[in-house]
């Protein structure tokens, strides 16, 4: 299963605010050719696939089985900010049971960089580039707070932050 670590996922990806998300069904393929007879489980609480909690919110819990191998998340049912969602109703229930099953599979490597915040795969290395970009240097030079400098920092990928990070330095100086 480390094969799930060295995939690059990155062309699966969606972005929704300043959170990344893979498609739940191009991961499950990938599981499939490592393999076919894997499986997922989506655990009920009193015949519901979804556990209410006292204040209204709620938790769904997804089991992976790969090559014997089971793994098990729990997940909140949450909106795309990542906050409980008070009262979930089906559709929401079953976005979190998809994204927890991804998150599960992640447990066996896939995507598993999404989680720890970085932008490519085991083994993979980013091309080191001499000089910074212009058109990076363009949007820092841009950026009129620390807010907005913070918000693009976060949106490229580390070797292009590591590149531009004395621009990213200096600008903030220059927004204080």
């Amino acid at each position: 299963m480390s094969d799930l670590l060295k995939i690059n996922v990155n062309d699966h990806t969606e972005r929704k605010g300043n959170l990344t998300y893979l498609s739940w069904a191009w991961a499950w393929a990938e599981v499939l050719k490592i393999d076919p007879a894997a499986r997922y489980t989506v655990h009920e609480w009193n015949d519901m696939p979804v556990c209410y909690l006292r204040n209204g919110t709620a938790m769904v819990k997804v089991s992976v089985e790969v090559k014997g191998d089971i793994k098990t998340c729990l997940l909140p049912v949450m909106d795309n900010r990542n906050r409980s969602i008070v009262d979930p109703d089906s559709f929401a229930v079953n976005t979190a049971i998809m994204r927890c099953l991804t998150k599960c599979i992640a447990l066996f490597g896939l995507g598993l960089y999404i989680f720890g915040g970085e932008d490519l795969p085991e083994g993979e290395k980013a091309q080191p580039t001499a000089e910074p970009n212009p058109e990076v240097l363009a949007q820092i030079a841009a950026c009129d707070s620390k807010k907005a400098l913070r918000a693009l920092l976060k949106n490229l990928p580390v070797p292009v932050r590591e590149l531009h990070m004395d621009a990213f330095m200096a600008r903030s100086k220059e927004v204080s």
